[in-house]
């Protein structure tokens, strides 16, 4: 292993949460994304040997010098992306990419990103980009905004007024909204968009019910990671690095990422 990804995911598995659907008992190794190099390889694998560099996913266990996964969870890695990109791409890349397809970002459309300079954020940016969107409006801190605005949408600020100011930077509607900010993004959304199909949050799950928004259900696969390798080989993602820490300081990981603020993605340097 070269680097692994840490997310909000692995803070709510730390904290004694279980994903739908999966068997785990504590005490656990957290983290379900990650870079390094195959090790060795079980019979009847094809296109990956010993020595070839990968990125990839799992349910658990990146947080590791080894780990075992299948042939269908890795993809190549290529030369032009760093083993600390690689190695926190899949999570959140492919967190966005399901959650915007579940709501149908397309051609034309108006989009809102709340948490946009997250690493989360970022990607679903880049990816309603990528697919078409009209107008693309992402919530950050005033000290983010030329950041937002690099990767392609127009920065607002979050808190109080959020939904005058993007009802004037969108008069004529918002189409699709994707929450990683929290329950005040989730409920100025309903007040924004009209179809609730067309809103998902991966940050206030205790509102879906209540709020009638989209319930997203998707699976990560080599195929979507691949996608979005390809993406950033042709410079179309990209990734920024808020901070790298070694593998014996996960939880100051831990500790920073449960702020909820800052730019980027935060990733462990193992190899």
């Amino acid at each position: 292993m070269k680097a692994a990804g840490v997310q909000h995911y692995d803070c709510s598995v730390r904290s004694g949460w279980t994903p739908q659907g999966a068997d785990i008992r504590l005490p656990q190794i957290p983290g379900n994304e990650f870079a390094g190099i195959v090790d060795q390889v079980g019979e009847g694998v094809a296109g990956f040997s010993v020595g070839s560099e990968v990125l990839g996913f799992s349910l658990l266990n990146s947080y590791a010098e080894y780990i075992v996964v299948g042939a269908d969870q890795i993809v190549s890695k290529p030369s032009s992306i760093t083993w600390e990109e690689a190695g926190g791409l899949t999570g959140n890349g492919q967190g966005a990419h399901i959650a915007l397809k579940a709501i149908g970002v397309g051609p034309g459309d108006t989009v809102l990103i709340h948490g946009a300079a997250g690493s989360l954020g970022a990607f679903a940016v880049q990816l309603a980009k990528e697919w078409g969107a009209k107008t693309i409006i992402g919530t950050a801190s005033e000290a983010n905004h030329d950041y937002v605005r690099s990767l392609g949408a127009i920065p607002t600020t979050y808190g109080e007024g959020l939904v005058e100011r993007v009802r004037a930077l969108a008069p004529d509607g918002v189409d699709a909204a994707f929450d990683t900010a929290g329950a005040e993004a989730a409920r100025a959304s309903v007040e924004l968009v009209a179809d609730r199909s067309r809103i998902c949050t991966f940050a206030a799950y205790d509102l879906i019910e209540e709020l009638g928004l989209r319930v997203v259900r998707g699976e990560r696969s080599a195929a979507r990671l691949a996608e979005l390798v390809e993406l950033h080989s042709q410079g179309k993602l990209r990734i920024q690095i808020r901070q790298a820490f070694p593998l014996e300081q996960a939880a100051d990981a831990h500790r920073l990422i449960e702020t909820r603020h800052g730019r980027g993605k935060i990733v462990l340097a193992i190899g």
